[in-house]
């Protein structure tokens, strides 16, 4: 302690999962999750978390996107950058642990696997056997997106290249959606409308901004956050970027 009682099937987004600060609070956390089969995880002091996609075809082969850092906010995905400044070890490690996983399962399709960057070590922290939030980038940002990968995979027909075409920023729509014609304004931006009504903590769309490199995608996203009033949302990538 203290640790995190989360529920061990359908939980997302933060949802199904409650802060426990010690042993005493544990039967209360777990009447107020319905009582549903639990795991109690140490909390993590990690710098960042990571997260790869990667798919399996029906005759094995596999392939992996590049490793992605993302950003949250009160528990649900704000953005996602892609790829994430790491080392070659690193994205090797991440890479192996998906092979692992999508191999021991005889796994076909897309899945994500979500790590915690604790001093440059990953830990595991989440799986996700589907095509995946963390994902979205690669509809513009990579040479094939998840989406057409995991009909590739499952149809049997080859796998389409997993590189990607620059670097990405992947921002979600949280509650409501932004002005959409402001957000056009930028140029390159592609906008993502779900089609949901606005509410409180639900995903209703995303867009994603493409650049050549780091200082473009800086200056894109800082207009981006003037705009639309978002500056703190975007600052945290900002900041990386400039580093």
């Amino acid at each position: 302690f203290p640790a995190i009682l989360k529920t061990r099937r359908f939980g997302y987004d933060g949802k199904g999962q409650i802060n426990v600060a010690d042993a005493s609070l544990l039967e209360d956390a777990y009447t107020r999750l319905g009582n549903a089969p639990c795991v109690l995880e140490t909390r993590v002091n990690f710098q960042r978390e990571l997260s790869l996609v990667a798919v399996r075809a029906l005759d094995g082969e596999i392939r992996c996107y590049p490793l992605v850092e993302n950003v949250h906010v009160n528990g649900i995905l704000s953005l996602t950058l892609a790829p994430a400044e790491v080392t070659p070890l690193l994205a090797a490690a991440a890479e192996r642990c998906a092979r692992r996983v999508a191999e021991a399962l005889d796994y076909v399709g897309v899945l994500a696997i979500e790590f915690f960057d604790v001093a440059g070590q990953l830990i595991a922290n989440e799986m996700a056997p589907r095509v995946h939030n963390s994902g979205h980038w690669t509809i513009e940002g990579a040479v094939t997106s998840q989406f057409e990968n995991h009909v590739r995979a499952v149809a049997g027909l080859p796998l389409g290249d997993t590189a990607a075409n620059g670097l990405s920023c992947m921002l979600n729509w949280i509650g409501d959606l932004p002005d959409r014609n402001r957000a056009l304004t930028v140029p390159g931006l592609h906008w993502h409308d779900y089609g949901k009504g606005a509410r409180a903590g639900r995903k209703v769309g995303h867009a994603t901004i493409v650049r050549g490199d780091a200082a473009a995608m800086a200056q894109a996203l800082t207009a981006l956050g003037r705009d639309l009033g978002r500056d703190a949302m975007v600052a945290p990538v900002i900041d990386a970027l400039s580093a």
